[in-house]
C-alpha cells in the first residue's frame, strides 16, 4: 500500500509540475495589446512616444505610475483612433470592452486615492474682473479699454497658470480702479470722454425691419449734456430736406435730427446719468404716401458710427444704478459721515473680497476715506475707498488657504467660502452674490442638498451667459468668427456668431440634452442670416428660432461660424476643420505637423482648376504628410460641400464635390450627415470632451490623467438624466477637483 501511495505521489507531482510548465493563456487584455498594439509601441519603434510593450493591463492602476499612459490609450481607443488607420484592428465590441476593463480599474484606484490636483493662485482675467465691477458697482465698463488682453492656455483664458502679474500690468489695475470708481460715485472730476460705436447686426434694440439703424448701449456718467455726431449714408448723398435721423433712448423716440449731405449729423442732447439703450435709425419721406410720411431707409444706406462726448456740462451725479448699490446710507450732518463711511465700505468689502473683512482690512480703507474726505467731500473719501479696494489683492486674486496640519501631498476639502468663489466664478464669471455668501458663511453651503440647490438657481440666472459668452465662446471659438479671413463681412460674421451663441444658450436655458449641439433640429436666423443660408419668409434684424428642414444643416456641424473658423482667406480647409473637430468634439490632439512641410498646391495659374480635394490628394503623395493627413482629412472632406463662409455648393472650381471619405475606425462617410451619425455613434467621446471643457474651465486649471475618472462618474451620472447640460455642470461642481485640492510642496507648479 505504502508503495502504492508513493507511486500515486510521483505521478502526483509530475503532473503538476507539467500543469506549471506549460505556457499560461495570457489575459485577453494583454493577448489584444500583444497583438495589436505592441507592434507599433514597443521598446524600439516607441511610435508617438507610447511604450506598451512591457506595460500589463491587468494591473493598470499599479504603483509603477502607469496610469496616465493607460489613460492616453483610453482616449484613442475611445475615440476610434487606435489601432491607426489601415492596421489589423478588432472589432468594436472587443476594443470598448479593453477600453472598459482599464476604466474600471483607474476608477476604482481613484476612489480609493482621490488626487484633486491644485490650481495655482488665480488672478481674475479682464471678463472676470469686468463681471465683479458690474455685479458689485452695479456698472457696465467696456474693460477692454482699461486692461489687456489675457494669455490662454487649455483653450480658455482664465487658468491660472498664465494668468501672470507684472508691474506694468498692476499699473493697469490701479488706473483701471480710479477711472471706475469715480464713474461709480458720478466724481464731477471725471471729465470729457469720448466713445465711438459702429454699425453692428442682430440689434434687439431698433424695430423689427430696420436694417438702416444703429443701436448701442452707453453709460453716461452724470446728468448733463452731451454731443452726439452720427455718421452714414454708405457714401449716398441725401438732401436734408428729405432724411433725418431718428434717436431714441431706452425705446422712445427724443428727437428727429436733420442730416447733411452724406448723412452727416451734430447734435446736443440731455441726458440723466446712468447706462442707457440708444438707437439711431436713418428716416425718409416714404414717395409712395399722400403725406410723405417718414419710413426707414430701405436698404443698406443707414447710420453707420455715432461719437458720444461728453458731459460737456453737468448738473450733478444723478440716481444711478452705481450710486444705489454704494450709497446704502446718506450721513445728514457731520456727525453721521464717518458711521455712513463704515456702513458703506464694510457693505461693499464683503462682496468684494468674497467673504469677512478683517479689522485691519477695513481700517485700511477708512484710512483712504478719511484722506479723501479731508479734501473734499464725502463721495470724494467714498471715491477714494472703493479705489482703494479695487486694487486690494482680495479683490484682484483669488485666494485658497491651505488649513493646518495637512501634509505635503495629502488631499483636503476647501472650505465654504472658497466654494462659492468657486461656483460663482465658474457659473456667472463673477463674484458671489448675498445668498450664496450667507449661506458660505453659515456652513451650509457645504451641504450637498444646498450645493446643488444654489448650482441650480445661479444657473437659472441671466448671469450665467457667462457660459455662452466665455466657455462656449472659447471652447467652440465664437470669438475667433470676428477675426476670421475671407469675403464675410461684419454683419454676417456677427450673425453667424449669435446663431451659435443662441444654440448654447438655448441648451443652456432650457437644459435640454448636450447632444443637440450636434443633433438640434432647429436654429436661430435673423433676414441676414437666412439670406446667406438660403431659408424663405425671415424678415428683419430680430433673431428667431426656427425648423432645420435639411440634415446637414443640424447642430453645429451645419453652422456658418464653425465653419468660417476652419477657413483659410479664399478656399475651405478640410485640414482645420478634421482638427477642429478632433480636438473641440473629440478630444484627441491632432499630429504636430513636421518641420518644412510642403505648402498645399493651390490651383490657381495651373492650366485646368483643381478642387481642394483633388489639390490635397496631391499634398498627400508626400508620404510624410500622409500620415497626419489619413486621420484630419476624411473628416474634413465629409463638410466640403460648405463653402468657406459655410454656404452650401455643390462644385468646386467647377468640378463635382466628393464629400466621400472613410475615418481611421473604418467608418464610411459621404457628408454632413453622415458624420454627424459618426460622431453621435460615439456620443460618450463627444459627451467626455465637453466635460473635460466644462472641468477646464470651471477649476481654472488643465484637466489631467488623474482628473479623468471624476470626468467619467459625470458622464456616466449625467446619462442616466437624458444627459442634460444642467447634469454635467452640477456633476462638476459635486467632483472631488471642484470641492477639494491637493497640497504641493512650497514652489511646486
Amino acid at each position: 500500500m505504502r508503495t502504492l501511495i508513493a507511486i500515486a505521489g510521483t505521478i502526483g507531482s509530475m503532473m503538476l509540475a507539467a500543469i506549471i510548465a506549460r505556457p499560461q493563456a495570457a489575459p485577453k487584455e494583454q493577448a489584444l495589446l500583444n497583438q495589436y498594439c505592441v507592434t507599433c509601441h514597443s521598446e524600439r519603434l516607441k511610435t508617438g512616444g507610447l511604450v506598451l510593450e512591457k506595460l500589463d493591463p491587468t494591473h493598470a492602476a499599479d504603483s509603477s505610475g502607469t496610469s496616465e499612459t493607460w489613460e492616453k490609450v483610453i482616449r484613442k481607443v475611445r475615440a476610434g483612433m487606435m489601432p491607426p488607420a489601415g492596421a489589423p484592428r478588432p472589432d468594436r465590441p472587443t476594443l470598448d470592452a479593453f477600453a472598459a476593463s482599464l476604466e474600471t480599474q483607474l476608477d476604482r484606484a481613484s476612489a480609493a486615492h482621490p488626487n484633486p490636483g491644485a490650481t495655482a493662485l488665480h488672478r481674475l482675467n479682464r471678463n472676470e474682473y469686468g463681471n465683479a465691477i458690474r455685479d458689485l458697482l452695479a456698472l457696465d465698463v467696456d474693460v477692454s479699454t482699461l486692461l489687456p488682453a489675457d494669455d490662454s492656455a487649455e483653450g480658455f483664458d482664465n487658468v491660472a497658470d498664465v494668468l501672470r502679474v507684472s508691474p506694468s500690468l498692476m499699473d493697469r489695475y490701479v488706473a483701471a480702479a480710479a477711472k471706475i470708481s469715480r464713474l461709480a460715485v458720478g466724481d464731477a472730476s471725471v471729465g470729457v470722454t469720448t466713445s465711438t460705436y459702429r454699425t453692428s447686426s442682430g440689434s434687439e434694440d431698433l424695430p423689427l425691419g430696420a436694417p438702416a439703424g444703429l443701436a448701442v448701449r452707453h453709460y453716461f456718467p452724470l446728468d448733463g449734456v452731451y454731443s452726439f455726431k452720427a455718421r452714414g449714408g454708405g457714401g449716398i448723398p441725401y438732401d436734408n430736406r428729405v432724411a433725418k435721423i431718428e434717436v431714441t433712448v431706452d425705446g422712445e423716440s427724443v428727437s428727429l435730427v436733420e442730416v447733411g449731405y452724406y448723412v452727416t449729423a451734430d447734435f446736443k442732447l440731455t441726458m440723466k446719468a446712468g447706462t442707457h439703450s440708444l438707437g439711431f435709425s436713418l428716416l425718409e419721406k416714404d414717395p409712395q404716401e399722400i403725406n410723405h410720411t417718414w419710413r426707414v431707409v430701405p436698404g443698406n444706406v443707414g447710420v453707420t458710427n455715432v461719437a458720444i462726448a461728453g458731459p460737456l456740462s453737468s448738473t450733478g451725479p444723478g440716481d444711478t444704478p452705481s450710486r444705489r448699490a454704494i450709497f446704502v446710507c446718506h450721513p445728514s450732518n457731520a456727525t453721521e459721515d464717518f458711521p455712513c463711511a463704515k456702513k458703506i465700505v464694510s457693505t461693499l468689502a464683503r462682496r468684494a473680497y468674497r467673504g469677512p473683512v478683517t479689522d485691519g482690512e477695513l481700517e485700511t480703507l477708512l484710512g483712504f476715506y478719511q484722506r479723501g474726505r479731508n479734501t473734499g467731500s464725502f463721495d470724494s473719501g467714498i471715491q477714494l475707498a472703493v479705489q482703494r479696494m479695487l486694487v486690494s489683492p482680495r479683490f484682484v486674486f483669488r485666494f485658497e488657504e491651505e488649513p493646518d496640519g495637512v501634509q505635503v501631498g495629502s488631499a483636503y476639502h476647501i472650505n465654504a467660502l472658497e466654494l462659492a468663489s468657486r461656483l460663482s466664478f465658474f457659473l456667472w464669471g463673477s463674484i458671489p452674490d448675498d445668498q450664496l455668501l450667507d449661506l458660505a458663511a453659515q456652513k451650509k453651503l457645504t451641504d450637498p442638498a444646498v450645493l446643488r440647490e444654489q448650482a441650480l438657481r445661479m444657473l437659472r440666472d441671466p448671469r450665467s451667459d457667462a457660459l455662452v459668452k466665455n466657455f462656449a465662446g472659447q471652447w467652440l471659438f465664437l470669438r475667433e468668427v470676428k477675426n476670421a479671413p475671407g469675403p464675410a463681412n461684419g454683419e454676417l460674421k456677427q450673425a453667424l456668431q449669435h446663431e451659435t451663441e443662441l444654440l448654447f444658450q438655448s441648451i443652456l436655458r432650457e437644459d435640454r440634452s448636450a447632444l443637440d449641439l450636434l443633433n438640434a433640429d432647429y436654429t436661430f436666423v435673423n433676414e441676414r442670416l437666412a439670406r446667406h443660408y438660403g431659408i424663405p419668409n425671415i424678415y428683419g434684424s430680430h433673431f428667431r428660432r426656427v425648423t432645420v428642414q435639411d440634415p446637414a444643416r443640424r447642430g453645429l456641424l451645419g453652422q456658418g461660424s464653425l465653419l468660417l473658423v476652419t477657413s483659410v482667406a479664399d478656399r475651405t480647409s478640410p485640414v482645420a476643420r478634421g482638427k477642429w473637430i478632433l480636438e473641440n468634439l473629440l478630444g484627441i490632439a491632432a499630429p504636430v505637423p513636421p518641420p518644412n512641410v510642403p505648402a498645399l498646391e493651390e490651383s490657381a495659374g495651373k492650366n485646368e482648376p483643381r478642387s481642394v480635394r483633388q489639390q490635397m490628394e496631391i499634398h498627400r503623395r508626400n508620404a510624410v504628410c500622409a500620415t497626419c493627413h489619413k486621420i484630419m482629412d476624411p473628416i474634413g472632406l465629409s463638410l466640403e460641400n460648405f463653402d468657406l463662409v459655410g454656404k452650401w455648393r455643390d462644385a468646386d472650381q467647377g468640378i463635382p464635390i466628393d464629400a466621400s471619405a472613410e475615418l481611421v475606425d473604418g467608418t464610411k462617410v459621404n457628408g454632413p450627415a453622415s458624420l454627424r451619425a459618426a460622431l453621435l455613434d460615439r456620443s460618450d467621446v463627444f459627451l467626455t470632451t465637453m466635460t473635460e471643457k466644462l472641468m477646464t474651465y470651471g477649476l481654472g486649471r488643465g484637466v489631467r490623467y488623474f482628473d479623468m475618472p471624476a470626468v467619467r462618474t459625470i458622464v456616466r451620472d449625467s446619462a442616466k438624466n437624458d444627459n442634460r447640460f444642467s447634469s454635467f455642470v452640477l456633476g462638476v461642481v459635486q467632483s472631488t477637483p471642484f470641492q477639494m485640492r491637493v497640497k504641493k510642496s512650497a514652489g511646486e507648479e
